[in-house]
């Protein structure tokens, strides 16, 4: 993936789109079980960096490679798939 790039973080817990950057994947650790990356989220006061799963992060404009790299693994997710 090429980063960083514009998404919108969509979570279960709050379905409203949040406009966010992804700047890179999370930490190995993090990525035991799921696959993370870390966003960038910027509101109002709000400045801050969090861990996200792949499978919440829709991807602005980005390149060919980053789009399909999402796409596998939503669908990956979808499918039922896991580590």
């Amino acid at each position: 993936m090429d980063f960083p790039f514009k998404a919108q973080w969509i979570t279960r817990r709050r379905p409203e789109a949040r406009d966010v950057e992804v700047t890179e994947m999370s930490s190995g650790d993090d990525c035991s079980h799921d696959m993370f990356v870390e966003v960038r989220y910027n509101s109002g006061s709000i400045d801050d960096i969090f861990s996200a799963r792949l499978s919440e992060i829709n991807p602005i404009n980005v390149d060919e490679e980053t789009a399909q790299v999402i796409a596998d693994w939503h669908y990956w997710v979808a499918m039922g798939y896991e580590f």
